[in-house]
């Protein structure tokens, strides 16, 4: 099993960022390694503690920045209406969403929100509306002109991440594309926006899992987490340096292509939704 967790934490590393889904991705591998089970919400969400930590690490500077001038302008010692206070606020706002969300359809995440035909739906759907998104959307707004509305949308945004198939960047970055963000504005906020939540989540499940084994150990659990973290790092500077020269078409394309190859599987019974 040990092996099988090492797979998985490879792939969530790989996946966590780019617009794919990493639950779909952990949720249909989990199918064709050799125990054939669903690795389980709790394992998605805790491997996802390394991917964040990615994250961290990567914008270390703006996360101290935002945290620093955030508090400084809670107790007046600069204007409330800095940048980065302003960003602060937003993040928790745009968090909101996901966390009431996320306690109203627990039972529904772990277990409903899981069943393959759901997630071979939502990789196509989300992919072809990120595709118009990419496609329509003015990409003329920078990160500064987010505002508390705008917030409120990418947070909504971001909680259709419970729900394997949809992708937390993706969904978060289709937002922004029809608000009229730049790629790269969408994609750094999407990252940030995610922080709160994926802690939040991933050590709430830590603690369910402490006296609730699950279909991985802790300690294989922690393996996979470590190489998610290591190879997320990598994914990070990809995907920024691509999405500033690139569409997103590829992305769009691959998930349609997963969606379409794992409702044909489905339908002939080769795998069990």
């Amino acid at each position: 099993m040990l092996l099988e967790a090492i797979i998985l934490g490879l792939v969530q590393g790989l996946t966590e960022f780019l617009p794919v889904s990493s639950s779909a991705h952990l949720r249909i591998l989990g199918e064709f390694l050799p125990s054939a089970q669903d690795p389980g919400a709790a394992f998605t969400a805790i491997t996802q503690i390394g991917t964040e930590a990615a994250v961290v690490l990567f914008f270390w500077r703006d996360i101290v920045r935002i945290i620093s001038h955030w508090c400084q302008a809670l107790v007046g010692r600069i204007p409330r209406n800095d940048p980065d206070a302003k960003m602060g606020w937003l993040i928790i706002v745009g968090s909101i969403p996901i966390v009431v969300l996320g306690l109203l359809f627990q039972d529904q995440i772990e277990t409903t929100f899981r069943s393959l035909w759901l997630v071979a739906g939502m990789l196509i759907f989300f992919g072809v509306l990120l595709g118009i998104a990419d496609h329509v959307g003015a990409k003329k707004r920078k990160l500064q002109d987010i505002t508390v509305g705008h917030g409120v949308i990418y947070g909504f945004a971001q909680s259709l991440a419970l729900i394997p198939g949809v992708s937390r960047s993706g969904g978060t970055i289709t937002a922004g594309l029809f608000m009229g963000y730049e790629r790269s504005a969408a994609a750094r906020y999407a990252f940030l926006l995610a922080i709160p939540a994926v802690f939040g989540s991933g050590f709430y499940q830590l603690a369910k899992s402490w006296n609730e084994p699950g279909v991985f150990t802790l300690g294989e659990t922690a393996v996979a987490t470590v190489v998610a973290f290591l190879v997320a790092l990598g994914v990070i500077a990809f995907f920024m340096n691509w999405i500033s020269k690139h569409s997103f078409l590829p992305f769009v394309v691959y998930r349609v292509a997963l969606g379409s190859t794992l409702l044909v599987l489905l339908s002939v019974g080769a795998i069990s939704a």
